[in-house]
């Protein structure tokens, strides 16, 4: 009986940290409001990443648009109510696009109760990453602090764990905050080889797939997409049939409207994948990608993007340099492969990382164009987003930034910025702590 009341009090211990942690772990900065004026951005250095660099330029937007942007002055009549930004000596570009995390679907990693990024079983096409975005994660606010104003999200576990979205990366709701709710389903492609049973993409889930061969996997997954097919045609035929919401969440992607982000990492699973895609004439974004630079003649064959996970990272065999990792983008690059640069999904602490990775790529012999390129347009390009996002171009939404030096260096600070023409509050929890702890310093008279 002691025993039980003691294990009682330490699940109910347990659980109130738990709890405190959940609480702690939200996002007590207000929402951007609707931009209520145009917003003028003046004498500005404006890195429009899809063409020149623009030199004491203008910026004006509108209702979420951008309406003007060129060097030299924008003319008053297009000006009149505006606020004015001064922004010489300053840097504007185009907010960062995050291609793969999980940012508001996992918090704190050792605390279950703030983690919703798998459901069981192995495949889950209806499972939609928005739905389940808590939109007060403390993860977005630090993002957003080092230019990070997009991102896919994109459910875990599994082979089929569900559909991409894509987040503006502030709003009260996930309704808010979605830009695209179904941005293309997910694939974790299972290994191939030896090894290869019961796993997927480097970790062990559950359901119905475990113990399953590389070849069984793939025949499952192609048995779901021919169900599927085989649905849509019933459907068109006769609207009685009876809707199946696992089997109607895949005509997007059977139609081509968006792509299947398969998460493959080695040579074997890469090929494997291209080939896959080919005979079922989908188009598909390879997230991870380590092997690509051994298959670069395929991916340019079949016009295959490759969403490069990082770079900080240590090489996967003992006879590869250390400066591989750092140096694959460089060469995706130069064989004219299409690529961006992304975060581990799972490590949705670390997106604020990402202009970092591709200064690392820089140093290591990728252009310092297409290194902002990569987290930019490209990335906006494999999401599918580019005619909206990714560049600083009329007509696109004025989701940009204002920085007082290069994003690539880790001194560099951003001083405003704004996801469809609104206002974000830049604070977050570590500045809150650096102002509290300076108050400490003060009132001690240090």
């Amino acid at each position: 009986m002691k025993n039980e009341e003691l294990n009682r009090i330490l699940r109910a211990l347990g659980a109130a940290i738990a709890l405190g942690a959940a609480v702690q772990a939200q996002d007590l900065v207000p929402k951007a409001g609707p931009q209520e004026r145009p917003v003028l951005i003046r004498h500005a250095t404006v890195h429009t990443v899809a063409g020149d660099v623009l030199h004491d330029a203008d910026l004006l937007f509108d209702a979420g648009v951008i309406r003007a942007v060129r060097s030299g002055r924008v003319g008053s009549e297009l000006v009149e109510g505006a606020e004015v930004v001064d922004a010489r000596d300053k840097h504007v570009y185009p907010g960062f696009v995050c291609v793969a995390s999980t940012l508001g679907l996992s918090e704190i990693g050792a605390v279950d109760m703030t983690v919703d990024t798998s459901e069981a079983g192995t495949q889950n096409p209806e499972v939609v990453a928005a739905v389940a975005v808590n939109p007060d994660s403390w993860l977005f606010p630090v993002a957003r602090r080092n230019g990070v104003l997009t991102a896919g999200v994109m459910p875990q576990g599994g082979v089929v764990p569900g559909r991409a979205s894509v987040l503006r990366l502030d709003g009260w709701t996930w309704e808010d905050m979605a830009l695209e709710r179904d941005a293309g389903l997910v694939v974790n492609w299972p290994f191939m080889g030896s090894g290869g049973r019961g796993r997927f993409f480097g970790r062990r889930f559950g359901g119905g797939g475990e113990g399953a061969s590389a070849e069984e996997t793939i025949a499952q997954l192609d048995a779901l997409l021919d169900a599927a097919a085989a649905y849509g045609a019933a459907r068109a035929a006769d609207v009685s049939v009876k809707t199946d919401l696992r089997l109607e969440a895949l005509a997007p992607t059977l139609s081509g409207a968006t792509p299947v982000f398969v998460n493959a990492a080695s040579l074997e699973q890469i090929e494997s994948a291209v080939a896959w895609a080919a005979r079922r004439g989908l188009r598909i974004v390879l997230v991870g990608g380590r092997d690509a630079n051994q298959c670069l003649e395929l991916l340019k064959r079949h016009d295959v993007a490759v969403a490069v996970t990082a770079v900080h990272r240590m090489p996967h065999r003992r006879d590869l340099s250390y400066a591989s990792t750092y140096e694959l983008p460089s060469e995706l690059e130069a064989a004219g492969v299409r690529w961006c640069l992304t975060m581990p999904a799972r490590e949705g602490s670390n997106v604020r990382n990402l202009p970092y990775e591709a200064a690392a790529a820089v140093a290591y012999g990728l252009d310092r164009t297409a290194a902002l390129r990569s987290i930019t347009l490209s990335a906006a390009e494999c999401l599918g987003v580019a005619e909206r996002l990714g560049s600083i171009e009329v007509g696109k939404a004025a989701t940009l930034f204002v920085a007082d030096g290069d994003p690539f260096e880790l001194t560099t600070q951003i001083e405003a910025a704004f996801i469809d023409g609104r206002r974000i509050d830049l604070r977050d929890k570590q500045t809150e702590l650096d102002r509290k702890y300076r108050e400490k310093y003060r009132q001690l008279g240090k």
